[in-house]
């Protein structure tokens, strides 16, 4: 399990108690990019093995598949549960047919009973089901040898998923059939309309050849 953060200490803790009471994950290793909330600290007391790496998703993910020893990697942001069902079907996939030639994402869901937020997860599912392009929010779960054989996270500040799903391709994602459920935080503050908009506006800079590190800094 590699999990990046940044000033998580409001959702680290509760995801760290999921995931060591499951018996699936073998290490839980997080990349701490900086933060200064402590939460290095919080992610060493529960157990976790803690490296740093520059801020940034895609360097900090990159880093922790560098670290990490197991023939399966897991990546979720620390703002995220996994929800009902997920231990079965994560081991359904794991011994699946043809396992090691795919990688895996959950179905994106928000802790927010607003009908907002079951709208979004709605488009999300078509934007996965349609365009094959499945966020970070979503988890990816993929074999060692395949995430080497695509070339890794690139060590990007934004857009690390969106670049990653694309070399992976439609044949190679497979949805797992369980939920990972995000914080609504940044929905709610920012709103539901104009959240997924900018995100929308900076993944048609992307696609139109704008560089990660322009989009960054527009995305702020």
């Amino acid at each position: 399990m590699i999990i990046p953060t940044l000033n998580a200490t409001d959702t680290l803790p509760a995801l760290m108690k999921q995931l060591w009471a499951s018996t699936i994950f073998e290490e839980i290793i997080v990349v701490d990019g900086g933060s200064s909330d402590g939460s290095a600290s919080v992610a060493s007391m529960a157990g976790a093995r803690v490296i740093a790496a520059p801020r940034g998703r895609g360097i900090q993910l990159a880093a922790g598949a560098g670290a990490a020893m197991g023939d399966w990697l897991l990546f979720l942001h620390a703002d995220c549960r996994l929800g009902q069902g997920w231990e079965a079907a994560t081991s359904a996939f794991l011994t699946g047919p043809e396992a090691t030639g795919r990688a895996g994402y959950f179905d994106f869901a928000l802790d927010d009973a607003a009908p907002a937020a079951r709208r979004l997860e709605r488009i999300v599912a078509w934007r996965c089901r349609v365009l094959a392009l499945p966020y970070g929010d979503q988890g990816l779960l993929i074999p060692r040898s395949l995430y080497r054989a695509v070339g890794g996270f690139a060590p990007l500040p934004l857009m690390e998923d969106v670049d990653f799903a694309r070399r992976l391709g439609r044949g190679r994602l497979i949805r797992i059939g369980a939920r990972c459920i995000s914080s609504p935080r940044r929905y709610r503050r920012e709103g539901y309309w104009r959240r997924p908009l900018r995100n929308l506006f900076c993944l048609s800079l992307y696609f139109a050849g704008v560089s990660p590190y322009r989009i960054a800094r527009l995305y702020g």
